[in-house]
């Protein structure tokens, strides 16, 4: 009988809410190639699901993630390339993971108790939104044993002031949820024992909503912050245009002029 606890559970609260929690906190859900993989295709696989509207990303332990697995790293130095080939794989197969997050078409919310670092760091600024425990701490700390977060540094750059990203960067040294929230890492932190019914309420906000318009918007939010201005406004200028000619907008306008509550469709 295998009693193997999996590396990630799939709760689902409703039928709307994927939670993903994270369960290797015997590695501090380190984003080993294993772990890495398995986030990748639950995410993937929620993405098929039309039945889910939001994403949670969640932990067991104490530890968020502590950013890449460094035995898996030093075991691999073993191989006859010195670990080359597999550092590619790793840092490629974790780059494909923050971006099946960004291009997803389902909000997804990074619910974070503890501590975020590395890697970790980088996973929480790639969610849509996050929510931390009010003890929870976030560092990329790669600069201290002699590897630069680089890939991180993608992530955290894109959310956070570049004086601020910097500093996270240069110094490795650990923010609290307070610091997080102010530079933009997080959207907000809560005693730890309302983390998640905080979380569980946004996520149902957020699948209220259709689910269309919310694709739609998510991938207009990322697709012009990479524009020029011109561009930028060409572009959702179009979006909206054909935002108002689907019937989801047709009813939301409706409900609205008649002061009822919108029946989406979802098309």
């Amino acid at each position: 009988m295998n009693n193997e606890v999996p590396l990630i559970s799939k709760e689902e609260p409703n039928n709307s809410i994927l939670r993903l929690v994270m369960n290797d906190h015997k590695s501090k859900n380190a984003l080993s190639s294993k772990m890495i993989s398995a986030l990748t295709n639950a995410i993937s696989s929620a993405c098929d699901n039309k039945s889910i509207r939001v994403i949670v990303i969640a932990a067991n332990g104490n530890v968020f993630s502590a950013g890449h697995d460094l035995k898996e790293i030093e075991e691999a130095r073993k191989d006859k390339d010195n670990g080359n080939s597999f550092f590619k794989e790793l840092f490629d197969s974790c780059s494909a993971l923050m971006q099946t997050i960004v291009n997803s078409s389902k909000p997804v919310i990074a619910e974070v108790s503890g501590v975020a670092t590395a890697a970790g760091c980088q996973l929480v600024a790639s969610c849509d939104l996050a929510i931390a425990s009010n003890d929870s701490k976030f560092a990329t700390p790669g600069v201290n044993i002699g590897l630069f977060c680089s890939t991180p540094m993608v992530a955290l750059s894109r959310n956070v002031h570049k004086k601020n990203a910097m500093e996270m960067l240069l110094t490795g040294d650990m923010i609290d949820s307070h610091k997080a929230k102010e530079i933009g890492l997080i959207n907000d932190y809560v005693e730890v024992e309302e983390l998640t019914s905080t979380v569980m309420a946004l996520a149902n906000k957020i699948a209220s909503k259709p689910t269309l318009t919310i694709a739609t918007g998510k991938k207009a939010f990322y697709e012009q912050a990479e524009m020029s201005l011109s561009k930028a406004y060409e572009y959702t200028s179009e979006v909206m245009k054909n935002n108002l000619l689907r019937d989801d907008a047709k009813e939301g306008i409706s409900a609205f002029i008649d002061k009822r509550s919108p029946d989406w469709q979802d098309k």
